[in-house]
């Protein structure tokens, strides 16, 4: 038997995880085991190579009732393209992966699309500094746990975040997924390439150079109005 212990935010998720038969919150008891491995030792507990990382996706799937509301709250004319711009500031990188809101201000201006905001968490202030444009609509307040945002994400033309747990969230479910990388990112996007063997739907934009989210998000911007165009 398979057992999986999470935050409670993430337990309704991981719930439909294949494989998984027992999903615990922290906090709760947990039945006598014989193994247990942090989630991030996986790969070398496997001994996973570039050529083996396993990457059949969706391995996460969203609640097909709670999608459907979103689906047909989100209907409507142009892309919908939902945004993620910063990660954990406990984080001890996240200076570094977490370009902000202000940043993204090339690509809230690509016509032909309405954006949705799914950050939560202290880069959601942001918002209260900035006038945000008539295509945006924040959608944190109606986000209760994971399986929220899965949801919704589920129901959105393209996920555009930062290297944060949406982004590989939005990876695991196969959904189009753009992602914001600084110049040494974390280990699993690796270097030197635009797409990623971990999650097969998602583009990575990098910067040029460290503290260059100009350049990353012009290209973004530039991408997303030829997508808008042809969409």
């Amino acid at each position: 038997m398979c057992c999986w212990r999470s935050g409670a935010d993430l337990v309704p998720l991981f719930r439909g995880l294949p494989g998984v038969e027992r999903v615990f919150a922290r906090g709760e008891a947990l039945p006598a085991f014989d193994w247990q491995c942090p989630l991030l030792s996986l790969p070398r507990a496997f001994a996973t190579r570039l050529e083996s990382v396993p990457a059949a996706v969706p391995y996460l799937t969203a609640d097909p009732a709670r999608a459907a509301t979103w689906r047909g709250r989100l209907a409507g004319d142009g892309l919908t393209v939902g945004l993620v711009w910063a990660g954990n500031p406990q984080f001890a990188g996240d200076r570094e992966r977490s370009p902000g809101l202000a940043a993204l201000a090339p690509l809230l201006a690509v016509r032909g699309c309405r954006f949705f905001g799914l950050q939560l968490g202290p880069g959601h202030d942001e918002m209260a500094r900035r006038t945000m444009p008539p295509s945006f609509t924040d959608l944190a307040p109606e986000i209760r746990d994971f399986a929220d945002t899965a949801a919704i994400m589920a129901s959105l033309d393209l996920v555009v975040s930062s290297c944060t747990a949406p982004a590989h969230l939005a990876g695991a479910l196969g959904v189009p997924l753009w992602v914001l990388l600084s110049h040494a990112p974390d280990w699993r996007w690796l270097l030197d390439r635009a797409d990623s063997p971990w999650y097969p739907t998602a583009r990575l934009f990098r910067q040029p150079r460290p503290g260059d989210w100009a350049t990353a998000v012009d290209e973004v911007a530039a991408a997303l109005a030829e997508h808008a165009a042809r969409s």
